[in-house]
């Protein structure tokens, strides 16, 4: 049975009875006395650390809780070290064992300074012995070796409490050095803004309000089952270089991540009002503890945002917030929220730094990456537009898990296409693990997410602006010809997804390459049989729409890819094997059409 939450254990206790520290009278010495030298460390008797703890399972990382005083770093630590089956420290408790007098006496005879650097030597000795829960003290994490040496040989877990529940809990507690002359609320909000955005560094952040400490404990197992260090892919142009960051729980540490990298802090964030809802608020408040100034802007959700009605809104509500050229546009969504952001922090002002954070599968491994931007009109799709780079990426796999299935297929289908058209070893992977990432498995879904980006990343970076004549950037359109048009012809309307008409798309690309004798027949086989295997759409036909192959013909003249006035497609020599290919036959992309369940105009039904 859950109990509520006691007053947390005092941060800075009396020392251990009954375990004497060597040269403890020394430790007592003040700094004024003769034989003292400012420039030594305070004696530590760090054999009592590791006489007293040695207990712990032998393999595994240490986990290390951080956090403000009245966080609860002692109470869950216990609790979380019970569950887990591991031994619990106070970092606290053994800086006094080992100096052999309170940590406030430490404070008064030498000061802040000699007291981090022996909580720095004591923490290095409790992570060379077993895996354990530690508690630190709340200036721990701030000193940058100590940080340095916890991200090295631990995992670290901030437990982020609310101002007011930090006050209620250290209130009246004068064995707190900080809070012995201050009010504890305005100690507190000062430490807020020193402490948050170093804090936001942690390895995994967990929201503890006042709640039991079961609940708050079950909160940081469950953070930590999903843990994995974030992955890191760096994209190296000619211009410009980023990182696109992947990992679960980024959004709670979007503010740290950024901070070294924009160059104001200051954000606009351009969502979508079904993003907002879900995510909004969380990227706000890790913004703030970083001590970013945030305004948002909410867009409807769906493709007819990406038009130049709601391009002149957003336009207008980032200027009247009197933006200058340093204020970074924040992209959280996905690709549609994407794009439109994009072309806004591309214009305004000529140019702002931008920053995509997309919660979408399809926009994580494609439209995020590469700088490509832009918004509709009534004659086709991304007609309007720049390029313009990120200065990061953030592809938080968590944002996946309110998708419906239908979104992930979707997004699945880019993954697919970055093996087909040149990593046959991709494709190769996705049979195999296909069904993993359709589940959202991390491990799995990380790993797509890496390789997708990586194989686009590789592609962009040796042909930014699609100007190369043969191959190039324009090899990353597999499918995509065929899929517009289809898109376009169902007005855009979310009845077709982009990502389920590349996956026509490509199957269509590999049967026009087999009918023009570029590919063979069992490729075409294999990629069918994969999509079909994942329960994603592979014919025209699985749209349940009557389509005419004249009026997907013509749609596709208008597409950006057409070249003096002739079809440009990009075809395949065999899985991992694409081409860029001008002037299709027109009559062999209609056969394929129809073939695959297009109607002549001359059978349409009449209100086509």
């Amino acid at each position: 049975m859950s109990r509520p939450y006691p007053s947390e254990e005092p941060e800075y206790s009396p020392a251990t009875p009954g375990i004497a520290a060597t040269d403890s009278a020394s430790a007592r010495l003040p700094a004024s006395e003769p034989g003292f030298s400012q420039t030594d460390p305070f004696p530590l008797n760090l054999d009592a650390v590791r006489a007293c703890t040695g207990f712990g399972p032998q393999a595994g990382r240490s986990i290390v809780l951080i956090g403000l005083m009245g966080a609860g770093k002692s109470t869950i630590g216990r609790r979380l070290a019970q569950r887990l089956g591991l031994g619990f420290v106070d970092a606290d408790a053994e800086i006094e064992r080992a100096a052999g007098c309170s940590i406030s006496d430490v404070f008064r005879m030498y000061g802040e300074n000699a007291f981090r650097d022996g909580e720095r030597r004591v923490i290095r000795r409790l992570l060379d012995g077993p895996s354990r829960v530690l508690a630190t003290g709340g200036g721990a994490f701030m000193n940058a070796e100590t940080r340095g040496l916890i991200r090295e040989r631990a995992i670290s877990v901030w437990l982020r409490c609310p101002l007011d529940i930090l006050v209620r809990r250290v209130s009246g507690r004068g064995h707190r050095p900080l809070l012995n002359n201050t009010r504890p609320r305005d100690v507190l909000e000062r430490l807020m803004v020193d402490r948050h955005p170093v804090y936001a560094e942690a390895d995994i952040i967990v929201q503890c309000g006042d709640d039991n400490v079961d609940n708050s404990t079950t909160r940081v197992i469950e953070a930590l089952a999903l843990n994995h260090r974030p992955r890191r892919l760096p994209i190296a142009l000619d211009r410009t270089s980023y990182d696109v960051v992947i990992g679960a729980g980024l959004l709670e540490r979007a503010g740290a991540l950024l901070a070294p990298v924009v160059p104001q802090k200051r954000a606009v964030v351009v969502t979508d009002s079904t993003v907002a809802g879900l995510y909004l608020e969380r990227l706000q408040e890790s913004l703030n503890d970083s001590g970013f100034l945030v305004h948002s802007v909410v867009v409807p959700p769906g493709e007819k945002s990406k038009s130049l009605e709601e391009f002149n809104r957003v336009t207008d509500a980032i200027l009247e917030q009197g933006v200058e050229r340093r204020t970074t546009i924040i992209a959280l969504g996905g690709g549609i929220v994407g794009d439109l952001a994009g072309f806004v922090a591309a214009t305004v002002l000529r140019g702002l730094p931008f920053v995509q954070i997309p919660t979408t599968l399809l926009s994580q491994v494609d439209s995020s990456v590469g700088g490509k931007t832009g918004i509709n009109t009534r004659w086709g799709k991304n007609l309007i537009g720049a390029f313009h780079q990120p200065v990061m990426v953030l592809a938080d796999i968590s944002t996946l898990a309110t998708l419906p299935v239908r979104e992930i297929r979707a997004g699945y289908a880019e993954i697919v296409k970055a093996g087909l058209l040149g990593d046959e070893a991709l494709f190769a992977w996705c049979e195999m693990h296909g069904a993993a990432v359709l589940s959202q498995e991390p491990e799995a879904l990380a790993e797509a997410v890496e390789q997708a980006c990586a194989f686009k990343a590789a592609v962009v970076t040796k042909d930014e602006f699609e100007q190369s004549s043969e191959g190039g950037r324009a090899l990353l359109n597999l499918g995509h010809t065929f899929g517009h048009a289809l898109e376009a012809e169902m007005g855009y309307d979310g009845r077709l997804l982009h990502g389920e008409g590349v996956s026509i798309g490509l199957r269509l690309a590999f049967l026009l390459s087999v009918r023009l004798g570029y590919c063979p027949q069992a490729d075409l086989d294999r990629v069918t049989a994969h999509l079909e295997a994942c329960g994603m759409p592979a014919r025209i036909s699985d749209i349940g729409e009557t389509f005419s192959a004249d009026v997907l013909l013509r749609h596709m003249t208008r597409d950006k890819k057409m070249r003096d006035g002739k079809l440009t497609f990009v075809l395949v020599r065999g899985i991992g094997q694409a081409f860029t290919c001008r002037n299709v036959p027109e009559e062999a992309v209609r056969a394929v059409l129809m073939e695959d369940g297009c109607a002549s105009d001359a059978v349409l039904p009449p209100n086509n």
